[in-house]
């Protein structure tokens, strides 16, 4: 499966080859788009729901409206009226129920289920609690608003099948800490790309000395040959402590400050999760970017960040922070342009290999799905990976 796998992207993108021309199509109607689902997503800063306002937001090309009740509980439903189809967000929220423009039709916020018809009279037979809008779970972890993208009902769950679902999803995810004090940003920027190329472009090793080009990072003419071992995490892969490039100039400033070595350690996890850690003595940084899929063009990339550093200020690291963000963005935007005229692609090794296991780990957890099977992952053990950059 997994030799399979690698040969190819979603189908909605673009087949990447190595050379032999084959490639694997990704099973089951989940694959529709290339997207996966079952997992959480973030939809929006929880800065940006401020009393009883309804935002929008498109996760995996559902409409999704979110608030927070008067007990501050978040919510996410779909922005879709089950009566007419009106998007609920252009309705009224009074912090328990959200009510349609349309009709006056309300749906309690956290359960989408209907509470009053208006237009119903003592006549009619029609049980309003057995109605209900799209509603999808819902937490905030690290200044988001995550939400459950379940597979079950892509219209809308229902409050039983909501219900059952609860019990089976895992936590949201969490930026690891390692102090109670500590500095956190968060910085995003869009993507005109389907979400796979921003991923393989998220854990791409080798665009930095050409991409990054930076006074403050690192020039192309620093090149030089890397080793890295990477290991199996569940869902995902990880590159091993290691002492970070000696042609980054903050890893080496942060060695001299505090007198000790320092350590990185980068994770991949489906579906679309870059983690990495930095420890230097007491000093720590830790990261997290999502690559998101909004539509099949368009994908988000979210980036936090929480460091107690006491050298690095919040405005400083943005600036820096901005400036990669934008580098990227540019890079995505000139590749879309290309993307268009559907260009044979391939992937090489080891600078690639990455990007080969994303696409196993994708095709082998919707085999896994598909089939009701676990899900068999695409490394054996431990590999050491060489490239330049």
């Amino acid at each position: 499966m997994y030799y399979d796998a690698v040969e190819s992207m979603s189908q909605p993108v673009r087949t990447i080859s190595q050379g032999d021309g084959v490639a694997a199509k990704e099973p089951g109607r989940e694959a529709e788009a290339g997207f996966l689902w079952d997992f959480w997503y973030p939809a929006v800063r929880s800065a940006e729901i401020r009393g009883n306002r309804l935002i929008t937001a498109m996760l995996l090309e559902v409409p999704l409206v979110l608030g927070r009740t008067s007990e501050r509980r978040a919510f996410a439903m779909r922005d879709s009226c089950p009566h007419r189809g009106i998007p609920l967000s252009y309705g009224h929220f009074d912090g328990q129920t959200v009510e349609c423009s349309y009709h006056g039709w309300r749906f309690d916020a956290c359960t989408a289920r209907c509470v009053e018809i208006p237009s119903l009279t003592s006549q009619d037979k029609l049980k309003v609690e057995r109605v209900f809008a799209g509603q999808y779970p819902c937490e905030e972890h690290d200044g988001y608003v995550w939400v459950y993208m379940t597979s079950r009902d892509r219209k809308a769950v229902d409050n039983a099948a909501g219900t059952r679902l609860s019990e089976s999803v895992p936590a949201a995810p969490s930026l690891p800490v390692f102090s109670k004090r500590y500095k956190i940003t968060h910085l995003e920027c869009e993507l005109p790309s389907h979400v796979d190329q921003g991923i393989i472009g998220l854990m791409d090793p080798a665009h930095g000395p050409f991409v990054h080009q930076s006074w403050f990072w690192r020039s192309k003419h620093s090149i030089h040959e890397k080793e890295k071992q990477f290991e199996p995490i569940p869902y995902g892969f990880r590159m091993s402590p290691h002492s970070p490039s000696s042609n980054s100039a903050p890893y080496q400033l942060l060695k001299r400050i505090t007198g000790e070595g320092v350590t990185t350690t980068i994770d991949f996890v489906l579906p679309n999760m870059r983690l990495e850690e930095i420890h230097s003595g007491k000093m720590w940084f830790s990261s997290r970017a999502t690559v998101t899929p909004v539509r099949r063009d368009l994908c988000r990339i979210d980036f936090v960040a929480a460091w107690n550093l006491p050298f690095l200020p919040v405005f400083l690291f943005r600036m820096f922070g901005k400036t990669f963000l934008r580098q990227d963005q540019e890079t995505m935007i000139r590749q879309a342009e290309g993307l268009k005229h559907d260009p044979k692609l391939m992937l090489i090794d080891d600078a690639d290999r990455p990007a080969k296991w994303y696409f196993a780990l994708k095709a082998n957890l919707l085999e896994s799905r598909r089939m009701g099977t676990k899900m068999e992952h695409p490394m054996n053990g431990p590999v050491t990976l060489r490239w330049r950059s």
